[in-house]
């Protein structure tokens, strides 16, 4: 049965933002599968998506306090239908990422990851799917806020969209991803 993801990073919430853009939340309730690669800041964010997810994977980040790290893992690891995910915060610099992650992750299929605020597809030499999917509240050098959506079906990916959001938190567009 198909699996319909949200993948986000990087929230920062509430250092950089007061809240989750309203867009990102409807898609987090609508998801059968929320993925969050690390720096909520606080744990009552953890708690609201945890309550509004239908299911929800997340590890740690760089900013994140001792309250975080005694819920939530540096590495996680689930296989969605048939696709084996990996979940981490920081994957060092670009420049040799792709090959790097090959060594790190040899059993994963996608691995998803945050810490820059870039958003990332590429593909490594062993096949991997290396998915960044930017922040939704702290754009840092890109032109507006991120979060990616996907759907997981039958050991594949498809649909990958990066959404772009506003200022005030409203979805200015979604586009296709292909690898």
């Amino acid at each position: 049965m198909p699996t319909s993801l949200v993948i986000l990073a990087d929230t920062h919430v509430p250092k950089r933002a007061r809240d989750l853009p309203p867009a990102l939340w409807a898609a987090i309730e609508a998801a059968d599968l929320v993925i969050h690669a690390g720096d909520w800041v606080d744990v009552s964010l953890l708690d609201e998506i945890e309550a509004r997810a239908e299911r929800l994977v997340g590890v740690v980040g760089n900013n994140d306090g001792a309250a975080l790290r005694a819920r939530l893992p540096e590495i996680a690891a689930d296989v969605v239908d048939g696709l084996r995910f990996a979940v981490v915060h920081e994957t060092g610099q670009a420049d040799g990422r792709e090959r790097r992650m090959d060594a790190a992750f040899p059993d994963a299929d996608v691995l998803v990851f945050g810490h820059s605020h870039i958003p990332w597809d590429t593909v490594t030499p062993a096949g991997m799917r290396l998915l960044n999917p930017g922040s939704p509240t702290d754009r840092r050098r890109q032109p507006t806020g991120t979060f990616m959506t996907a759907v997981a079906d039958d050991g594949r990916i498809r649909d990958l969209k990066l959404i772009a959001v506003g200022p005030r938190g409203e979805s200015l567009s979604g586009h296709s991803i292909e690898a």
